[in-house]
Order: structure tokens, then sequence, then C-alpha cells
């Protein structure tokens, strides 16, 4: 073993690009993952690809990507310039080699940096890239980044463009990794919405919109709206927003055609713009809580040189259009409040419902303020005792370089408490303490978080009463046994959210620990199994005298063991929710007083599982 002391010229390293992006994937492709989430690396890989297709098309050149998925196996075809024959190589494995550095070749595109398609090839097991220009073709093949054979160029009848073929490398990737078709279909979606008169086609299925950023909101709003969409427009930015019946504030915010999932200066521009637009039409200081209570919205600019906050590019940083232009909060404000202030003069009737919804949401905060005030004073009293909350050290906010990982596990019981505590990383992991099964808040309104004691405890620890800006998590992590009380508890709590803080999911923050069923050890080795699949296998590996042990609760696993599920293994399943405004139909089927309709369900659904037990 080397000596941690010794720290000499020999510990300094220089990696090549290709070691350093195999090294350091996450620098790259954020989150690795097994493609339980949509911000998994391997969708970034895919996204990284599509990109380079977009920027072709918003050139002028092509007006059709073709997406297909086998297995693991991704294919890309656009049908623009194609990468120029004499280039390939160096476009596809060289960092820093790129068009996009020239402004004339590539106005406000979103590949800016030379490394996307890099990466791909880097952390890929397999990679074919082959250009077509002007009747001649050329394929390159790689391995792992490493080039293993460069095809002479050869004539061709195709149509120009670049086909790019990647399998990512499980080595690198979470083990067993699978692509979700949802979320590339959702991806390509939002690809035709921000790019009008583009098909793209994945598995065969077409997509494609005229609508814009009004056929996405269509496409979310499945419940009923208070007013007609608004849809405005103008160069370099384009909006859509309503408001629904539901609480929170729901956002799609788009730079160049990137998803923007973390928002950022134009998102924070859009609902400023938003506030001020209204405040001034209606001659009112409302709240700006009150103003967009309810909003369903998207927002898409388009800015030369964006600077984003990682490569994975979720979150816009820049603070101008662009080299000499006007800045981001100046432009979206004003674009908002020309133009909303123009839609509202010209739909009197949308207004006038506009201005009742806003003040129903400021009756029902003033309704609410005594009630809170009530609570706060309970809640300083029971925290100077409340030890249900194990808090962490570092929090979402803060400046430091962990602030992401900063995650809040929900849990039932002192029991499952106590083996999670002991185990945790108190830098990054918080604990919080169920005293049982929490209240079922269908039907309810927001002021059963004041008057319940736990509820309004858990809204504290998130620190999420204003809205998300001060919330503390990045990661609320329900963890609760794998049983019947266990599932019970899961959806109430998920219920809890989805009907007083859905944006803690649609921002991606609300995920399900996936804890083991079964220990299959032999002295020598010990294996976790998630289902009864994976039982299997582990008995196949180990032998069929190996000891199973079934996992019925979490304060069953040791804190030895515990520590494995919620370290570098740790297994999330993230809770999504496609349809916000829809949500009351939902939760009535499943929490509503329906029972003989659930019933019915149940009963013309119900699957029968014979032979479980081996004779």
């Amino acid at each position: 073993m080397a000596d941690k002391h010794n720290y000499t010229e020999d510990s300094i390293r220089t990696l090549s690009a290709l070691e350093h992006i195999r090294l350091r994937p996450g620098m790259y492709i954020g989150r690795l993952g097994s493609g339980a989430h949509a911000e998994d690396g391997i969708y970034v890989l895919l996204k990284e690809t599509i990109d380079n297709c977009i920027d072709e098309y918003t050139m002028g050149f092509g007006k059709r990507v073709e997406v297909h998925l086998a297995e693991r196996t991704l294919c890309v075809r656009d049908y623009g310039r194609g990468i120029p024959l004499g280039k390939l190589i160096d476009c596809v494995s060289v960092i820093n080699t790129g068009a996009k550095y020239d402004s004339e070749t590539f106005q406000k595109s979103v590949g800016l940096n030379g490394v996307g398609q890099k990466a791909v090839n880097a952390l890929s097991v397999s990679y074919r890239a082959q250009a077509v220009r002007d009747g001649k073709c050329k394929l390159v093949e790689f391995e792992r980044g490493k080039l293993l054979k460069e095809h002479r160029v050869t004539p061709t009848d195709e149509r120009n463009g670049t086909y790019i073929e990647f399998t990512p490398d499980e080595q690198l990737f979470t083990p067993g990794f699978a692509f979700r078709r949802e979320y590339i279909e959702e991806m390509m979606w939002n690809y035709a919405y921000l790019n009008r008169g583009l098909t793209l086609s994945f598995n065969g299925k077409n997509f494609k919109s005229e609508g814009g950023l009004s056929d996405l909101l269509k496409k979310k709003l499945t419940g009923e709206t208070l007013y007609p969409i608004v849809h405005l427009e103008a160069e370099d930015i384009e909006v859509a927003l309503t408001h629904g019946g539901h609480y929170g504030e729901e956002y799609y915010s788009f730079v160049n055609g990137q998803h923007t999932t973390m928002g950022g200066t134009h998102q924070a521009a859009f609902r400023e713009g938003l506030v001020s637009a209204i405040r001034n039409f209606y001659g009112k200081q409302y709240e700006a809580a009150d103003i967009r209570q309810s909003i369903v919205a998207a927002v898409s600019v388009r800015v030369q040189e964006p600077i984003f906050e990682s490569q994975t590019k979720t979150k816009l940083g820049s603070t101008d259009m662009g080299p000499g232009g006007p800045s981001i909060r100046q432009f979206v404000t004003g674009f908002m409040q020309q133009h909303l202030d123009n839609w509202l003069h010209r739909n009197a009737e949308a207004a006038e419902t506009l201005r009742k919804k806003i003040e129903a949401s400021e009756r029902e905060r003033k309704e609410l303020s005594g009630i809170r005030n009530l609570a706060k004073e309970r809640a300083k009293k029971a925290n100077l005792h409340n030890k249900k909350l194990r808090d962490c050290r570092v929090h979402l906010g803060t400046k430091d370089k962990r602030a992401e990982e900063s995650t809040l596990f929900i849990v039932e019981g002192d029991s499952a408490a106590g083996s999670l505590t002991s185990c945790r990383d108190v830098q990054t992991q918080a604990v919080f303490a169920l005293k049982g099964k929490p209240l079922n808040t269908f039907g309810l309104t927001k002021k059963v978080i004041y008057e319940n004691e736990e509820f309004h405890l858990l809204q504290s620890a998130l620190n999420i009463e204003d809205g998300l800006d001060g919330l503390r998590y990045n990661n609320v992590v329900i963890a609760t046994d794998a049983d019947v009380d266990g599932m019970h508890i899961r959806l109430l709590l998920i219920s809890f959210v989805v009907k007083f803080f859905p944006e803690l999911i649609t921002n991606g923050h609300l995920t399900v620990l996936e804890t083991p069923l079964f220990r299959v050890r032999t002295k020598k080795k010990t294996i976790y199994c998630y289902n009864e699949a994976e039982k299997q296998a582990a008995l196949n590996e180990l032998g069929k005298s190996a000891e199973i042990t079934r996992f019925k609760g979490l304060g069953e696993v040791s804190p030895g063991e515990f520590k494995d599920f919620i370290g570098m293994g740790i297994r999330l399943e993230p809770v999504s929710l496609k349809n916000l405004p829809d949500t009351d139909k939902l939760l009535g089927f499943y929490m509503g007083k329906n029972t003989p309709d659930r019933q019915s369900f149940i009963i013309e659904n119900l699957r029968i599982e014979k032979d479980l037990v081996e004779v």
C-alpha cells in the first residue's frame, strides 16, 4: 500500500482527455445511474448526439432526425451537411475540436465546448460514426474511445448527413442499466416542440409539432385550465402559460433547444417578468406567490454563447443574451411586460378569470396566516426537544461542493431511523422519522399542514413553505419497508407531496429507496438481492446451499449492511408526474372515498400466482 504521507513529484499525474473522461465521467455527463431517472447519463449521451443534429437543423440543413434503439445500442441519423470527411476522427475523438467555436457556422447552438460527442465516444464500449457529403462517405469505428478502424472514403448514393451508433460501457454505468423508452419519447417531444417543422423518428414513431410550446402545454395539461393558453413569441424568445387548480408552480424552460431542468437565469427572469407585468396590468401590488400559484408555463430563449453551470447544461448561468447584447433579465422581463400586457388587454374574459384566481390565492394565504403563526410557535417549542430529524451539515443552496448530494431520508419509526442514522454520511444525509402512518390528505386544504404537527415539521425540515427556492435537500427519499404497511405509508406520503408540493416531483427531487428483499451468502461471499430474479442468479452463483435471509423491514437491516444500500450502491426509483393539473382525478381514485370503484378495479385486474412454493 502506498504511503499516504509520501506526496512527491511522482504523485502528480497528467491524464489524456480520454483517460480523464473515463476516470471522471460525472464531470461530462452528470450522474451515471441505471436509466431509471430521466437525468441519468445514458440519456445525456443520446442528448449530446441529437443536439448536434438540432444545431444542423437550426442552421437550415436537414428536416429529419432518426433515432433507433435496440437493446442498449442507439443509432442517430440526421440529414444535415455531414461532418467534413477529413475531420471526422477529430470531431468525434479529439476534445476541444469542432465547428461550434465558429460563430458564423453555428449561431446560438447548444453544443459549444467541443466535448459532448467525444464523451459519448469515450464512454461507449463500441462507437461508430459515418459522415456523408456530396456523394462520398467515410466510416470510423472505436472501442472505449480508442480508434479501431478507419475505413477509406467510398462513393455513395446516400443523402448528406451524419450517422452515429453507440453502446454505453457497462464497466462505467450501473450494471444492468437499461434505456426507458418513455424518457426517450419525452426527449423527442421536447425537441419537436422547440423546432417546429422538424420531424424526429424514434423506432419508427414520428414526433412533430406545429404549435411549439403551446403544443407542449396542451400535452401536459390533461385537465381543465382556468383560461386559454397564452402563447407569446418574438425573436429569440417563446413563452406559453396558463393557470390550473393545483398547488405549486410548474415550469419547462429551454435554452437553444436544451431542456434546462434546473432552470437558471432565464427562468428566474420569466418568473420576475410575469409578476411585474401582472402587477402593472391590474394596478395592484399582488404578492408574487399569489400570482404564480398554480401556474404551468414554458419558456424558451435563444442565447449566443450561453454559459451553463455544467457540461450537462441543465442550468443556465449566463447573464447576457450574447456579447454586447442586453441582459437576459432585461430581455425577458421587457418581453413579458409588452406582450403579456397586450394579450390581457385583448382577452378581457381571461384577464378577469386570472384576477379572480390571484385574489382567491390571496384569500387562502391570509386565512392560513393565523394558524401558520400558531404552528410556528408550536414548532419552535417542539424543535427544542424534537429528535425526529437527524440533520446533516451540508444543504442545498450553499456554496459547498457537495450541496447537490444533500439528501433527506423519510423513514417509518425509530428502529429504521436508528440503523440508517448510525451509518449515514453525516455531511450530506439527514433522516426524518415518522411516528406511524401519516394522515390521508386527499380532499383537505393546506390548512392541514399547520394543524398536523408531523406534516408541519416535515415542511419545516424541507424549508418549502414559501416554495422550492429555499429547499434544503436536493434529494428527498421515501424509505419505507417492503411490506403492505410500508407501501401504504409510501402512498400516503406521495399523495401529500402531489397535493401540496408537486414541484418536488416535477423537478426530480422525490425518489423511493429500493432496499434488498434477500441476502444470499456463504462464508466467502454475500450478495444482496432486490427481487426473485436476482435471488435466483445469486443462488446459481453461490450454490443451492447458500443461506437465504428475507428482509421484512428496514429495522432488520444492520447498520453495517445498511451502509451499502445508501452509499455508492444506492438504488433510487424516481417518482414521476406527467400531468400535474390532472392529479385530483388520480388522487381521487386511489385516496378518495370511492371504495367500490377501487374494489371493482382490483377484482377485475387480480392475478393469481400459482405454484409459488416448490413441493
